[in-house]
């Protein structure tokens, strides 16, 4: 759209024209500030509101002992790093840089505080800061999560930084870890604001190669049509050039063919498709000239979605595998949740690194066992056997013949094991579970009717009333002929007094299906 202005002939013209024009620089001067890097009058530290925390004396040293975590803590405790740049400005001395450092975690009771760490990979000097959280906090807020942000890192321009995120205590293998690049006089903010910036010249990777100055590649991303829209430069004597989008890994692989821009075209507007957004598919441009420098735009660094979806099932051995489309740098484990909406928690045994090709073999195809996906920018949960093709089992609780007892049934499609054990509510996950009880296999229905929640159970478990009813009561039943299983549970057992009334029979049976994914609150009720 072209905006045509005329030139005013009255005041009243004139101040119109006036205020338009207070209009645009209040919008350009929002837009500007809208993208500048945010401002902090001091550096400290903060967290969630409800908790307590202080700052701890730190000597900056880095420590790399370690003790093992307890068994009730997962290694995903620590569930963010997020790294970003602030500017400290004086009205005399100009603007500082410091890297703000925001971590996420769920507190345990074992947990005292935070270690931040941050080492530049130039010199290797390490700094460190860390925080206490109150005792009173630690024992109220258990198993709720704590944001912390540290804002003191003192850091230049164009730094190359390690930062480290651990717990404290440091547990082995409980830590956070990412590169960080500090923005450098390119970036408009950076270079009107610091001194050091003052007077130098824009940075040009030619200028620095002594290689003759050439124009800067512009790129468009049309996610509708999934193309990367790129514009060559027109400059007198510029050679030709090459363009292609690859895929990032220790290398740029190929995942389209080069495309030459001559000289001489009438176009010099380049259209790349691509079938998916990864962060590592990356636009690489080269001049064809000999030994030509390549260098990589990357313009779907944040676009980790499609990562996670690469999830496949192999029904014939049973095993759930995924393959990372990039390098990824964190962990995988499985997960279960016990019912909608739940935190899903990891499975025993089942955390694996996730730079290379993760199978699990023997997995229980229920819609509430997922693939739990953690790195320094957050969690992703997939949970891939939510459709209903995939065969499932059922448990039931219900009056057992003797009364005395509650009887635990499963229901299966094929036979199969199946084990129960009685847990007990917590102020902290997990449950504190006891007493393991293997279920009696019962023969398979002679006539299936089809339906297998409709056949006889497959297998069933007796237990006592006494031990099975109770407000803070769960029974979780899983399969034992599987490498991997989630349990499922139902909780709060609140068994109604018996009215006897001779030849009759009537109890409400309540149920957990593998197949719905339902959690329920059991109230069992008979009369006769």
């Amino acid at each position: 759209m072209r905006t045509h202005m005329h030139t005013p002939r009255s005041g009243g013209h004139r101040a119109m024209l006036a205020r338009w024009a207070v209009t645009l620089l209040s919008l350009t001067w929002s837009t500007y500030h809208s993208l500048a890097i945010p401002r902090v009058t001091e550096c400290g530290l903060s967290c969630s509101q409800g908790f307590t925390c202080r700052n701890h004396v730190n000597r900056n040293v880095f420590n790399s002992f370690c003790r093992q975590p307890p068994p009730s803590m997962s290694r995903s405790v620590l569930e963010a790093l997020m790294l970003s740049t602030v500017m400290k400005c004086a009205p005399q001395d100009g603007c500082s840089l410091l890297l703000r450092v925001h971590a996420s975690l769920t507190l345990h009771e074992s947990l005292r505080g935070l270690e931040a760490c941050s080492m530049s990979l130039d010199t290797q000097e390490t700094h460190c800061h860390s925080m206490r959280v109150s005792r009173a906090s630690r024992r109220q807020q258990v198993g709720q999560q704590l944001q912390v942000h540290f804002n003191c890192f003192e850091v230049s321009m164009a730094q190359s930084l390690y930062i480290t995120l651990r717990t404290v205590p440091h547990f082995c293998g409980v830590q956070l870890n990412q590169q960080y690049n500090v923005e450098d006089c390119r970036d408009e903010d950076v270079g009107r604001n610091v001194p050091d910036c003052f007077g130098e010249a824009p940075f040009s990777w030619d200028h620095y190669l002594g290689r003759p100055s050439a124009e800067k590649l512009s790129y468009w991303v049309d996610r509708s049509r999934k193309v990367v829209l790129v514009q060559v430069p027109e400059a007198p004597g510029s050679p030709d050039y090459y363009l292609r989008l690859c895929l990032k890994w220790f290398t740029c692989e190929d995942a389209g063919e080069p495309v030459q821009v001559t000289a001489n075209s009438v176009s010099r507007m380049v259209s790349l498709p691509y079938s998916q957004e990864m962060p590592c598919l990356c636009l690489e441009s080269w001049p064809a000239t000999p030994d030509a420098v390549r260098t990589q735009t990357c313009p779907f660094e944040d676009d980790t979605e499609a990562l996670w979806d690469a999830i496949h099932y192999h029904p014939g051995s049973q095993a759930l595998s995924w393959e990372p489309a990039c390098p990824v740098s964190g962990h995988v484990s499985l997960c279960w949740r016990p019912g909608p909406g739940a935190h899903c928690l990891e499975l025993e045994n089942s955390d694996r690194p996730a730079h290379r090709r993760v199978q699990y073999s023997l997995v229980d195809t229920q819609p509430q066992l997922c693939l739990k996906f953690s790195t320094s920018l957050g969690f992703w949960v997939r949970c891939p056997f939510e459709q209903p093709r995939f065969p499932a089992w059922k448990m039931t609780i219900q009056w057992a013949p003797s009364r005395a007892h509650l009887r635990v049934a499963f229901f299966s499609p094929s036979p199969t094991s199946f084990q129960v054990r009685l847990c007990h509510r917590r102020k902290m996950w997990p449950l504190a579970c006891h007493q393991k009880l293997q279920a009696t296999p019962l023969p398979p229905a002679s006539v299936s009717r089809g339906d297998f929640t409709t056949d006889p159970p497959v297998a069933f478990v007796d237990i006592p009333r006494d031990e099975a009813c109770g407000p803070d009561t769960c029974i979780q039943g899983w399969r034992t002929d599987m490498h991997f299983s989630a349990p499922q549970q139902l909780c709060n057992l609140q068994c109604a007094a018996e009215a006897q009334t001779p030849g009759t029979s009537d109890l409400t049976e309540q149920s957990f299906s593998a197949k719905s994914g339902s959690h329920f609150p059991a109230k069992i009720t008979s009369s006769r």
